[in-house]
């Protein structure tokens, strides 16, 4: 009884400062005051100990308090001078005492709008545009005169291809709404904004095709993102991990992309995507696992190059998921399937080795596993070298120090090799985490144990879904296109959009596109 009552009164707590949290957001949202004075009083309470806040009081029309408000670094001060503060310090007439009307008459900036609450005026001033408010007029006046630094237009560094655009995202979002808008060049191409964190506020974006997106995807996009109730949003792999089917999975459920060409290619695909203020990283949602298993460079290399490229992706995915643990298995209770020389080979190398196979692949690739995430972490000049020769002396190293054997170093390195070829570096992380769990179970029982890991797997993507479409789709449920997805087809054969995303416009192009010599020209 007495733990039921202590579980009651901390329920009730967190839910009277919950409400008591929220109820400081509510008040900000008031309407403005009809009294000039009482609304100054009001926002200098709400930005106390904000030193790089400005309320500049002025005269205006030569009779009327006037006070223009922003922030430091965030706003044009030469523009907001020149457009705002010298047309009202010219002496006007103002027929009628109408203010309002006078007010936004003299502010030469098409960037104007007018805003009733405190809360507008704090989400315009926290992004960078300046707020006028003047006596007698009962609205506050917000100029689009922002000047925030935002970094260049530059090349994705994490998804680099030998033939595509350049472009990537930046972390402004009105960059990255550009960039989409530069490539679908049709008003079809909708943008839903959303506003989450109660701190940061962070603007996010959902975009689609309308004629193409499911509205149904579309509505659950939305009503994830506004059930969101959190402090901040710093990058999109917040929302991620809040908007997922499965959030225990160890297989990501959105596509996370900087290249505008990428998103471009799954919207025209049906598929809706979520930008997000201050991350270049935009998501994408529905996919399966051979999205994931899926470059840009696939579809601007001709067919065959395409599909011979995508080929090697899936086998060594295979390799970088199942190779350790088979070594593994083999080596430990299989020594019949390994043909006579090479397991003499083998034995050779592994007579002085004081550790079971199990113990010997785990050293390895968790040695492996911190070489690269060193090579990652520290600064790029040294960060390659330090990855590289490190592998080398520790792998040599450890094969005359006889703490492992050279075949075993050469399963990992392969396993590494393989696992760089996952484009994906989300997915190539689900990889790298099963592989010990994989390699746990040939260990203990070899190949059948390998075997029921790789079953469990499968079971478990069977039963994955992202925003309700399968994630082995079209493998699990079969379906006669998955030869589209296992190999490209050439672009005019294309001519319609995945029947998981695509249902309400399925044909993207015209039939017969197929290219050959006119009739009236053959020969």
């Amino acid at each position: 009884m007495d733990l039921f009552k202590s579980i009651s009164r901390l329920l009730f707590r967190s839910k009277r400062q919950r409400l008591a949290m929220n109820e400081t957001f509510i008040t900000d949202a008031q309407m403005l005051s009809s009294d000039f004075n009482q609304n100054i009083k009001k926002l200098e309470g709400l930005f106390t100990e904000c030193a790089d806040i400005v309320f500049h009081r002025f005269q205006a029309f030569h009779r009327l308090n006037a006070v223009l408000i922003y922030f430091e670094g965030m706003s044009n001060t030469e523009l907001t001078n020149e457009h705002i503060v010298a047309p009202l310090l010219r002496p006007q007439e103002i027929p009628g005492e109408d203010v309002r009307t006078a007010v936004m008459n003299s502010i030469s900036s098409s960037h104007t709008k007018e805003i009733v609450t405190y809360a507008d005026i704090v989400e315009n001033l926290t992004i960078g545009n300046p707020v006028l408010l003047v006596q007698g007029n009962p609205y506050a006046v917000s100029v689009g005169l922002a000047s925030i630094t935002k970094r260049s237009i530059e090349e994705p560094t994490a998804e680099s291809v030998v033939r595509g655009p350049r472009e990537g995202f930046t972390e402004s979002i009105g960059i990255n709404t550009t960039l989409l808008r530069k490539i679908i060049k049709s008003p079809a191409l909708k943008m839903k904004s959303v506003k989450i964190g109660r701190y940061t506020q962070t603007q996010t974006m959902i975009a689609f095709i309308d004629g193409i997106a499911d509205r149904a995807l579309i509505e659950e996009m939305e009503t994830r993102l506004r059930r969101i109730d959190i402090d901040g949003i710093l990058e999109s792999s917040y929302i991620e991990e809040l908007i997922e089917d499965n959030p225990y999975s160890v297989f990501p459920q959105l596509i996370s992309t900087e290249r505008p060409d990428v998103v471009s290619a799954n919207l025209l695909e049906g598929r809706a995507a979520i930008l997000v203020d201050g991350t270049p990283f935009a998501l994408v949602a529905p996919i399966n696992i051979f999205s994931l298993l899926q470059s840009p460079e696939d579809y601007y290399e001709r067919f065959w190059a395409g599909s011979v490229i995508r080929w090697l992706r899936y086998f060594f995915f295979m390799i970088a998921l199942v190779v350790p643990s088979a070594y593994v298995a083999v080596l430990t209770y299989h020594q019949e399937m390994i043909p006579t020389s090479l397991l003499l080979s083998v034995a050779k190398s592994r007579e002085e080795i004081p550790f079971p196979a199990l113990v010997e692949a785990l050293v390895m690739e968790v040695t492996f596993e911190a070489l690269r995430e060193a090579g990652v972490r520290l600064p790029k000049q040294v960060g390659a070298a330090v990855s590289i020769v490190g592998a080398l002396v520790i792998g040599q190293a450890a094969i005359s120090a006889g703490l492992v054997s050279a075949p075993m170093v050469m399963v990992v390195a392969i396993t590494g090799i393989a696992s760089f070829t996952i484009p994906r570096y989300a997915l190539g992380i689900s990889v790298r985490i099963l592989r010990f769990p994989l390699m746990f179970l040939s260990g203990m029982l070899g190949l059948l144990g390998l075997m029921l890991g790789l079953i469990t797997i499968f079971v478990h993507l069977s039963a994955l879904r992202s925003f309700g479409v399968p994630y082995l789709a079209p493998l699990a449920p079969l379906h006669p296109r998955l030869g589209r997805v296992l190999s490209k087809m050439p672009l005019w054969s294309r001519d319609s959009r995945p029947l998981q995303t695509g249902q309400n416009n399925l044909y993207r192009q015209a039939s017969g596109l197929k290219p050959g010599p006119e009739q009236g020209n053959e020969s």
